[in-house]
């Protein structure tokens, strides 16, 4: 897998710096993490899933959940389960297979002889720690397609059984596999709670550190709590309830000492149009010297300028990745998260040897003051997502990511 390897070659090569590295579901946790970028999720009830699987595939996604939990009825578990089991045996037959029968239905595999396409990093959101030892011995050989599950309604009591649960799944399949607790209780959003909620929270993912790829936020369930929604002219950090708690989870659980984690950005819930109250986020000069107003009418009409805002948002406040419902929130993810050159030409004046005793440099952009000891953490995490989403060109701007994107 790389990203952007969806698009041409030709094209990599007129964007980047330095393209994206190529990462397998093998290689090392910390660069898993990083690599996540928009995570799709889909409800494991899909009739076609491994061709869906497929299809996110081929336009660029690189990580996926297949959702046992929130977004399919409670009668509906033993089928989707039914159902995973067969689509994760039809995504191993190879890029020609199909399932035909939705769930409860007896399935029916056709394998065709294409060349297999890349599957992504997949996870399965369970309920409750038995699912996970159970999907796995049910999985079989193809459980070898899965690199983890989703832990919801992750907290110190919850989160220990739900790991025990999945270190024995690894000793019975022998395979490495990953958990991303969420962070979405009640527990966590109230006040009097939090602090003693986070503590639990880190020592139990401090315990099983090799085991945790990254920690996700639910901010659909923090705003429930309170009967709140917000609108899609409004970001996460907009809702102050909202906003207070991430600042906390970073606090407590994102420090770059190396006791932290990477935290991945909640979810965009708006994909169509609706009535706006509040005029379009986006500035027309960036499309316009792009010669790109198209683009920039469109994302507008698909309430997406509201997404591109939350996650500059979240990289400032330390986010990394985002939880996706829809295709359309993929491309802006990954575009937003290339590292520009004037990132990189910091970030690699900054790690200089040396510089290793500290100082401070004017940047080679003369815009700015880099200070060497304070900037080195921003510095080593900006060369790490350098590795995985690329450099941009000097004069490549996230307008022209985003129409690549979109047309590979």
């Amino acid at each position: 897998m790389r990203h952007f390897g969806h698009i041409p070659s030709a094209s990599r090569a007129g964007l980047f710096h330095q393209e994206p590295a190529e990462f397998t579901s093998d290689s090392p946790a910390s660069t898993l993490a990083v690599a996540l970028g928009a995570t799709l999720y889909s409800p494991a009830t899909r009739p076609r899933l491994a061709d869906d699987v497929r299809k996110q595939a081929a336009r660029g996604v690189v990580s996926m959940v297949l959702c046992l939990e929130d977004s399919i009825a409670d009668a509906d578990v033993e089928a989707a389960e039914a159902n995973l089991v067969r689509q994760f045996a039809a995504l191993a037959a190879g890029a020609g297979a199909a399932v035909e029968g939705g769930p409860g239905a007896g399935a029916r595999v056709e394998v065709g002889a294409e060349t297999p396409l890349d599957v992504p990093l997949l996870f399965i959101r369970v309920r409750e720690p038995r699912q996970i030892t159970d999907l796995v011995a049910r999985l079989g050989d193809t459980v070898h397609l899965l690199s983890g599950f989703v832990l919801p309604k992750f907290t110190e009591r919850r989160g220990h059984a739900f790991l025990e649960a999945l270190t024995a799944a690894e000793r019975t399949c022998g395979r490495r596999l990953f958990a991303m607790p969420v962070l979405e209780s009640p527990e966590l959003l109230h006040l009097e709670t939090r602090a003693e909620t986070l503590a639990g929270i880190a020592a139990t993912v401090d315990k099983y550190r090799d085991r945790v790829l990254a920690l996700r936020l639910g901010v659909t369930d923090f705003c429930s709590a309170y009967g709140l929604r917000r609108s899609p002219d409004m970001t996460a950090y907009d809702v102050q309830l909202v906003a207070h708690v991430i600042a906390d989870v970073v606090n407590v659980l994102g420090r770059s000492d190396g006791t932290g984690f990477t935290i991945t950005g909640p979810v965009w819930e708006y994909f169509r149009l609706g009535e706006r109250m509040f005029k379009p986020q986006l500035r027309r000069s960036p499309f316009l010297e792009g010669r790109a107003e198209d683009l920039r009418t469109a994302l507008i009409e698909r309430d997406l300028d509201g997404l591109l805002r939350e996650i500059e948002l979240d990289r400032a406040n330390g986010l990394l990745g985002k939880t996706c419902i829809h295709p359309t929130h993929v491309v802006p993810v990954h575009a937003l998260s290339v590292v520009s050159h004037e990132e990189y030409s910091d970030a690699q004046d900054i790690l200089r040897p040396e510089q290793g005793g500290g100082g401070v440099l004017r940047s080679a952009y003369t815009n700015k003051m880099n200070e060497v000891k304070p900037h080195r953490a921003w510095a080593e995490r900006t060369l790490l997502r350098a590795e995985v989403f690329g450099v941009a060109k000097e004069d490549v701007g996230f307008v022209d990511l985003l129409t690549a994107g979109l047309a590979g």
